[in-house]
């Protein structure tokens, strides 16, 4: 082997030597990049396992003084923690104040009713109210009263048939399909089955009276047994007095089933609050509907009306317009007072009752029924002509509906308004106003002036009523601009604009 070939394989030899015994360069380090005197130490893989104190010391530790005192402490701090807070928690549930109980209340009671006494002008006859439904559901109320849609000639007794529809508003197949949809949607049909409706008296005369009588109780058989929720009569005071009204009676009221109740409503028409309640009580009707509100103009006989009345809320209906089966625009000159009037009906204690339009403002044309209006979303095509007077009836149709449903979403979600207390505030000639509480829910207040000149107003309670205002509350709802929505208003003295309508509520505060 020459000379270079070893010294070749000298060099192999050396760049193989391990790092450690390599020759160490002129700064420190070794060839292989190791610092001077550094030393590598293997960690064997597996780890040390802590193995704790073993039985015979624990037990050694354990039953020392010292730890015997500690677990004593620990113990008996731990009983009395929880001795503590049981004696909390009762405490709490002793001082706190009791939740009233709900009263009892019916489906009639829980919303508004909604009266369609012309089929033909809402809907084109029954066929079409089941097309509506869905339009109608959307104002959240909780029954329908249908017609009256029997057949009958004015003052004619010998022509009444109330079991057969007239041919001119639909079928019983027609009505049939409109209480099953309905009931799909949580809404009860009550048919009105005054005998005489398009004649001069309900009941035709004092001595047709109990014959009539027994042929309503006839047909209320017939009607309930194909599930109507209920039926509806004129001249109650009239029909009360009847010898077989208590048959009549027993054929609705005895119909109740665990579900549901079935509804006897009847109207009473130009009669004192004094007379209304005593009809109530000899009636023992379910469901009284007045007139008061119509025959009474003044703030001051219609608050007085309802102070009288307020214990039998839920035996009372109120409306403008409703107990003759008219619009409540008859009764309000300007879309602004019905505004006013839907927020006093839905407000003040008792069932509201509405007729078909009344959710829109919808005018009377003379003394027919109005053509009912829809489809009042749809915008004008672009391009097309528009009316600037229909386009703006339009555009108040949309906001009166708007209103409507605010206000029925609102009474059925709070109980004050629900089924709530009663106490009026201050009244004048054209200005009224009380406040709505129940227990621990929040209070409301409401006041409405139908007058053409501002009130002040000054809410002030007796000190015998045992319920304190506070100094401010909240505008809810408003129709009055001054007043708006979500601002703060003053108790002692509040201005309301003419023909305006305003909605307080204020937190209850133990």
């Amino acid at each position: 082997m020459s000379k270079d070939s070893e010294v070749d394989m000298k060099d192999v030899e050396l760049n193989e030597l391990d790092p450690e015994k390599q020759p160490m360069t002129g700064d420190g380090q070794a060839a292989g990049g190791e610092k001077n005197g550094s030393v590598k130490v293997k960690v064997p893989d597996e780890d040390v396992a802590f193995t704790g104190l073993s039985k015979e010391e624990l037990m050694k530790v354990a039953g020392t003084p010292g730890w015997v005192r500690t677990r004593w402490v620990l113990l008996i701090l731990f009983w009395l923690g929880w001795v503590g807070m049981l004696a909390g928690a009762i405490v709490i549930i002793v001082r706190a104040p009791r939740c009233k109980p709900i009263p009892e209340m019916n489906w009639w009671n829980m919303g508004p009713l909604y009266q369609i006494s012309d089929l033909q002008a809402f809907s084109d006859g029954l066929k079409g109210v089941e097309k509506k439904l869905d339009n109608v559901n959307q104002l959240k109320v909780k029954g329908l009263v249908l017609g009256p849609v029997h057949t009958v000639q004015a003052d004619q007794p010998n022509t009444l048939d109330l079991k057969q529809i007239d041919p001119t508003q639909g079928s019983e197949e027609d009505m049939l399909i409109v209480l099953e949809k309905a009931h799909k949607k949580g809404i009860s049909v009550v048919l009105d089955l005054t005998p005489n409706y398009p004649g001069a008296s309900p009941w035709f005369s004092d001595n047709d009276l109990n014959n009539v009588v027994n042929d309503v109780q006839a047909a209320a058989k017939h009607w309930l047994g194909l599930g109507i929720d209920g039926i509806k009569i004129s001249g109650l005071a009239s029909a009360a007095n009847a010898v077989d009204w208590s048959g009549l009676q027993g054929a609705v009221q005895g119909n109740d089933t665990e579900d549901a109740k079935k509804l006897l409503m009847g109207v009473a028409e130009g009669v004192s609050a004094t007379e209304l309640s005593q009809l109530v009580n000899a009636s023992s009707a379910d469901l009284v509907l007045s007139d008061l509100l119509s025959t009474r103009s003044q703030g001051g006989e219609r608050i007085n009306a309802l102070d009288s009345l307020h214990p039998h809320q839920r035996s009372l209906a109120w409306g403008l317009g409703a107990t003759q089966r008219d619009q409540l625009s008859k009764r309000a000159a300007s879309q602004a007072l019905i505004r006013l009037y839907q927020l006093l009906l839905f407000t003040m204690p008792g069932t509201p009752v509405f007729n078909y339009g009344d959710e829109i403002g919808l005018q009377m044309q003379g003394d027919e029924p109005p053509k009912m209006v829809w489809d009042i979303e749809t915008e004008p095509q672009e391009g097309a002509a528009v009316n600037e007077t229909s386009e703006a009836q339009r555009k108040e149709y949309i906001a009166v509906r708007k209103w409507f449903k605010s206000l029925s979403d609102l009474r059925g979600k709070e109980r004050s308004l629900l089924h709530g207390d009663y106490y009026s505030l201050q009244s004048s000639a054209t200005s009224l106003s009380f406040l709505r509480l129940w227990d621990q829910s929040d209070r409301f207040i409401t006041a409405v002036n139908w007058g053409n000149a501002p009130e002040m107003l000054q809410f002030k309670l007796p000190q015998t009523e045992g319920v304190e205002l506070p100094q401010s509350a909240t505008v809810k709802m408003s129709t009055d601009p001054e007043l708006e929505v979500d601002s703060t208003v003053p108790l002692d003295k509040i201005t309301l604009g003419p023909g305006q309508g305003v909605l307080l509520h204020f937190p209850y505060t133990g």
